[in-house]
């Protein structure tokens, strides 16, 4: 939204200046982003009268004038072919920055004569597009008059508007809150209805979906031409291009009082109703933007007797717009759904003026009074004679009123504002004040039309504050709080931190994914239930909270090996839902490994896994997890893993704390990924919490200065004991001397029975107070064999 500061003064009485205004502006919470002076490009550029115009004597196409400036009389060589004797246009010294064509002039000679400065077209001062000739300016026009002068060149203030304040989209809302700060007085004039001549032979309909309030009136004998020199400086300060006096008198109220209108050529329309309803589906459309556009039912339309001519609150149709020849018009004036046409605006991917102001709100009760507005310019503009107006439907009901005790104020914010302030302010901003009968009581204020945002007490609280001034809140430091013993944050919180130390250090990357997913792949990895899907959620994708942290980093990878950085290893540490209850949440470490390449021979191979599984015990151990009591079970519960590459980590059959391996194939077809992934995800609520530390101290750390020997064993075992259980055992047989145990072979086939396999372990053994004998080497050999005994496998023969 964009305002000079000449049209706020239009409404606002104030000596202030831009700046001043800017800075009441930010303190009030709209949103300054930029101040453009034009006046401060055009600071060196002065008015200048050439004397004389005679050939160059090197060129053809060039002039030397003898120019009178406001530093004196200069020889400038100018090539324009309007240059002449006696001309009055805007001359540029040496040292001057000409911004049209980015350049800052120096003294240099043009084919051999110097040139002393330059004279400026209105596209290199950047004041149109205009570049066949310099400027022609005025015989009345003194010598060294500044440009800004002439052109009227004034600051211009760009600002943010916040959606929940439509009324800051005209220049008259902003002035009503700028003299609500006391930056000024407001100027609220009242709008004079202009009284019919005739009856109106159009009427209107509306469909009170689409469209709630239409209003309208027909102005015959109308004169359209340029529109007067003041509006025309308003539009084009603001980037606006005049048009005609119609569209202009319409564009000016659209900024100035937040109010859109249209005309219509009435020559034009077909039959003797307009009506504003949800469109015929499949209803095209051809827009003044000259592009054709089709509506569906669910639009609001503008029609007559010939079908579609305009798209309600957005845009109107190019066979009804008005010309240079039109001399009677039909003048609309109407509040729209503001919902249904953002969403129109959305899916036809139009925008506007119009759209932008009724997708915020514009003021329903504006309906009328805007009408009346534009009846009267057009009538002091463009002539003509007014008909009676014609309206169908009615406005939406305001807000209701709030019950409003002023101390809120001081016990919302810390401000003492004193009552008659807070009401002063209130009023001021176009709220209305009632005591009631108990002046000692609550107050009944009501918001006005155009402040649909306010609900409640608090939006009343936030009002006094802005306007009163935020930097007036007093800064009270919180009372100080002491420390909970033991840190504040919570074994799991703990664990999560050092998780995600751990993982960066082992080289996997942290990835910070939405919590949502499609529903398919949330039911491909256990989840996606009803009761989880969102009723609105921020895009179609995303529409189901997610049953596990997998699909979203497989997804990332994905677009990572998409585009040439295949091989990603990603982390991420968050909530997951699932279970009969929305807010049945948990949180996961979860991790995956992207293949190298997209596309080999081979998938993936038992090293890589077992590299993944390395990294997933190495990181329970660093979080205090006891690693020794967990069960090690081949397979999954969940069918997006691998059922013959994958397992799990689980205290008991109904405590699974881990899975991890390779992802199922289908999984990964379904989102498009090729390639073997694999990954684990670890349930942080499910683990064990570390055993609290006793009084004790730690004991002195015991180191062996004795040669440490191995000794290797080879077991039978059936092919369903678990490698990592006959290990666990074999450590259990003395845990003095036993320092280490590791398998290095596993045999299956000659010599050996089927249905079972030989398992060779490595032992390592750690003498603590003397060299062992060979009697002790076999009386611990054979604790070994006994410990393996038990666990299933006996010593291979």
């Amino acid at each position: 939204m964009k305002f000079s500061l000449s049209w706020l003064k239009d409404h606002l009485d104030t000596d202030a200046d831009i700046h001043a205004v800017a800075d009441a502006m930010t303190m009030a919470g709209l949103e300054v982003e930029d101040i453009h002076d034009p006046a401060k490009l055009l600071k060196p550029f002065t008015v200048a009268k050439v004397i004389s115009a005679a050939q160059h004597p090197n060129a053809d196409r060039l002039q030397v004038l003898q120019v009178d400036t406001v530093d004196g009389r200069k020889e400038i060589v100018c090539g324009a072919p309007n240059a002449r004797a006696g001309l009055t246009t805007i001359y540029a010294p040496i040292g001057a920055y000409v911004p049209g064509l980015d350049v800052t002039l120096v003294e240099k000679p043009v084919r051999g004569v110097v040139s002393n400065g330059m004279m400026c077209s209105a596209s290199e001062l950047q004041l149109s597009d205009e570049s066949d000739g310099i400027l022609e300016l005025s015989d009345d026009l003194a010598v060294g008059t500044p440009a800004a002068i002439v052109f009227g060149a004034e600051p211009v203030i760009d600002f943010e508007v916040t959606p929940n304040r439509p009324d800051w989209l005209g220049v008259h809302g902003i002035a009503r809150d700028l003299a609500a700060t006391g930056l000024g007085v407001f100027k609220d004039k009242a709008i004079e209805p202009v009284k019919g001549t005739f009856p109106s032979p159009i009427s209107v309909k509306v469909d009170g979906e689409a469209c709630p309030y239409f209003s309208g009136r027909v102005i015959r004998g109308v004169k359209n031409g340029p529109s007067p020199k003041w509006l025309q400086d308003k539009l084009v300060s603001i980037g606006l291009k005049p048009i005609s006096a119609l569209v202009d008198i319409t564009n000016y109220l659209s900024f100035d009082r937040a109010r859109p209108l249209h005309v219509y050529d009435l020559a034009k329309l077909s039959g003797t109703v307009i009506e504003a309803g949800l469109s015929p589906d499949g209803a095209e459309v051809l827009a003044l933007d000259g592009k054709t556009y089709k509506l569906t039912a669910d639009m609001c339309a503008i029609s007559d007797a010939s079908g579609v001519i305009g798209v309600g609150g957005i845009m109107g149709g190019d066979s009804t717009g008005v010309s240079d020849d039109t001399t009677d018009i039909f003048l609309e004036c109407a509040w729209f759904d503001p919902i249904r046409t953002a969403q129109t605006g959305r899916d036809t991917k139009i925008t506007s003026d119009a759209l932008y102001r009724f997708a915020r709100g514009v003021d329903p009760e504006s309906v009328v009074p805007g009408l009346e507005l534009a009846t009267r310019l057009i009538l002091d503009l463009c002539g003509g004679e007014a008909s009676d107006i014609v309206v169908e439907g009615a406005p939406p009901a305001r807000r209701a009123d709030v019950s409003f005790d002023p101390a809120y104020v001081g016990q919302l914010t810390g401000l003492d504002v004193p009552h008659d302030q807070i009401a002063a302010i209130l009023t001021a901003l176009g709220f209305g004040v009632t005591n009631g009968q108990n002046s000692s009581g609550p107050w009944t204020v009501s918001a006005p039309s155009f402040r649909r945002d306010v609900d409640g007490k608090a939006d009343l609280v936030e009002e006094v504050a802005r306007i009163y001034g935020f930097n007036k809140i007093p800064s009270t430091p919180l009372p100080t709080v002491a420390p909970k013993n033991g840190g504040v944050l919570t074994p799991q919180q703990s664990r999560a931190r050092t998780a995600r130390r751990a993982l960066a250090a082992f080289g996997y990357s942290e990835a910070v994914t939405w919590s949502f997913m499609r529903q398919d792949w949330a039911k491909a990895f256990g989840g996606g239930d009803d009761t989880l899907v969102l009723a609105n959620p921020i895009a179609s994708e995303l529409n189901c909270m997610r049953p596990s942290v997998l699909p979203n980093l497989l997804e990332a990878a994905g677009r990572n090996a998409s585009k040439g950085f295949a091989g990603a290893q990603l982390f991420e540490i968050g909530p997951v839902y699932f279970g009969d209850e929305p807010n049945d949440q948990k949180t996961v470490i979860a991790a995956i490994k992207a293949p190298a390449k997209t596309r080999h021979w081979s998938a993936v191979g038992e090293d890589a896994l077992f590299a993944l599984k390395s990294d997933l015990m190495r990181l329970l151990e660093e979080i205090n997890v006891p690693v020794a009591s967990l069960q090690l079970v081949q397979g999954s519960n969940a069918a997006h893993w691998h059922p013959g590459r994958s397992a799990r980590l689980q205290l008991g059959p109904k405590q699974v704390l881990a899975e991890f391996g390779e992802l199922h194939p289908s999984v990964l077809k379904a989102l498009d990924l090729e390639g073997a992934y694999i990954g684990f995800e670890i349930r942080l609520d499910l683990l064990p919490q570390s055993k609290a530390k006793s009084g004790k101290s730690k004991g002195a750390l015991s180191i062996s200065n004795l040669m440490p020997l191995t000794r290797d064993f080879a077991f039978v075992a059936e092919d369903t004991l678990a490698a990592g259980d006959l290990v666990r055992a074999i450590k259990s047989a003395d845990k003095a001397l036993i320092s280490d145990a590791q398998v290095f072979d596993i045999y299956t086939r000659a010599g050996v029975a089927e249905g079972h396999k030989s398992v060779a372990v490595e032992v390592t053994l750690t003498p603590q107070d003397k060299t062992l004998t060979d009697a002790d080497i076999e009386a611990v050999s054979q604790k070994i064999i006994a410990a393996a005994g038990k666990a299933g496998a006996t010593l291979r023969s």
